[in-house]
C-alpha cells in the first residue's frame, strides 16, 4: 500500500507537525513500508492459533508468601564487626 505525500501532509496537519518536503518524502517511504509489511503479515494462515499478549508465556517466580522462623539474634550478629545490646553498630553517617 503506497502513501502518499498528500496522505503524509494531512496526518502531519492534524497532528500540528511542520515536516520539510523531505521528511515528507521520508515518512511516505517509511509507511508505505510498515503498510506493506502488514499486508504481508495478514497473508499468514492463523486460524487456530490463540490470541495471545505475549509471545512468552508469563509465570509468576516468586515463592510462596509464607511465615518462617528468623534467625536467632545471636546468629544473625555473630559476624558483626561491632555490636551493642542486640543491635549492629555502624559509623556515623550524618555529622
Amino acid at each position: 500500500m503506497k502513501i502518499s505525500i498528500e496522505q503524509v501532509e494531512h496526518v502531519a496537519k492534524l497532528a500540528r507537525l511542520h515536516l520539510s518536503e523531505e521528511e515528507k518524502q521520508e515518512m511516505s517511504e517509511k509507511l508505505s513500508q510498515i503498510l506493506t509489511y502488514m499486508d504481508k503479515l495478514n497473508e499468514l494462515n492463523t486460524e487456530g492459533i490463540l490470541p495471545t499478549s505475549h509471545v512468552v508465556e508469563i509465570k509468576n517466580v516468586f515463592r510462596e508468601d509464607k511465615v518462617e522462623p528468623s534467625l536467632p539474634e545471636d546468629q544473625a550478629l555473630q559476624n558483626a564487626p561491632d555490636r551493642v545490646n542486640g543491635y549492629f553498630r555502624v559509623p556515623r553517617v550524618i555529622e
